[in-house]
């Protein structure tokens, strides 16, 4: 999502294209979306098909145990068009050896050091609240862009479900993202809710986890919601989109495994967790966005 951002800005400026707002249209469309990749997350849970993606190819799956990232769109058409908006929808698996389902997760739900192991784009980061399933947490996200100055604040909720002793899976979605106009400047100001370029006006995904073949297996599923890409630019920007969308999620894993490879080596001193946030419940997770429940 972080290489997303700075591919978007500089579509929007080459465009010279000013601020915007969220359409009821948009968010309907989006909220359709993230229905039938619930409904496609529900079925691997129920066992109509893989738990894991990877392991609908052999291939696929012989290749993460190798140790390579395998990132893919979700879909023919991905950024996927809705009315006055983009829904980009990627997913990607990595493999950790030696690492267990906890080990994971003392690093995932560190949230005060994300800036540490998602550097140079997360500029801040912090916990709001915790509990033994689901956590509340924030992010400042800023694209290295010479173009612009501009910053995400985000606020996530994810919630975490043990499904055994092996298998693990997270739903996280944004309660809250919000622009901060020329940002590092005396003037930075926060826009309000949903107005501002439209880098990402929302963001949904799910995450899973299986420990075999000596380590644990992960696999991002990542959706994001954006303003369009005027129709002149189009053809030239969306290869751009892919190309960069696929290189941050690959990224993000990236970062993910070495932070955890780190812990575990000693490198990286461990942060003192409540045992209730390693130790979560065996219970199915309500997926509707926190937006959506009434």
């Amino acid at each position: 999502m972080r290489s997303l951002v700075l591919t978007l800005n500089m579509a929007i400026l080459a465009a010279n294209m000013s601020g915007a707002s969220l359409k009821p249209e948009t968010v309907n469309a989006w909220d359709e979306y993230v229905r039938n990749a619930r409904v496609r997350m529900e079925q691997r849970l129920s066992g109509d098909s893989t738990f894991l993606w990877i392991d609908e190819s052999p291939d696929r799956a012989a290749r993460v145990l190798r140790r390579q990232t395998v990132v893919a769109p979700m879909g023919p058409q991905v950024p996927a068009k809705v009315p006055d908006g983009l829904v980009h929808h990627w997913i990607g698996a990595a493999f950790i050896p030696g690492a267990e389902i906890n080990d994971i997760l003392c690093v995932m739900r560190d949230y005060g050091r994300y800036r540490e192991f998602y550097s140079p784009s997360v500029v801040e980061s912090q916990a709001l609240a915790t509990s033994k399933t689901v956590d509340q947490f924030s992010m400042v996200l800023v694209n290295r862009s010479l173009f612009s100055k501009t910053a995400l604040q985000g606020n996530y909720q994810s919630s975490y479900v043990r499904i055994d002793d092996r298998r693990l899976y997270s739903v996280s979605n944004t309660t809250s993202m919000r622009e901060i106009a020329d940002y590092g400047s005396p003037g930075q100001h926060l826009l309000p809710d949903n107005e501002g370029m439209g880098l990402i006006w929302r963001g949904y995904s799910f995450m899973r986890f299986e420990e075999r073949n000596g380590g644990v297996y992960i696999e991002t599923e990542v959706l994001a919601l954006s303003r369009d890409i005027p129709p002149g630019l189009r053809w030239l920007v969306e290869p751009i989109v892919r190309r960069t969308s696929r290189d941050a999620l690959t990224t993000a894993l990236r970062q993910t495994r070495d932070a955890v490879q780190y812990a575990l080596a000693g490198s990286r001193p461990p942060q003192a967790l409540h045992p209730a946030l390693i130790d979560v419940d065996f219970r199915p997770v309500d997926f509707r966005p926190s937006t959506d429940r009434r």
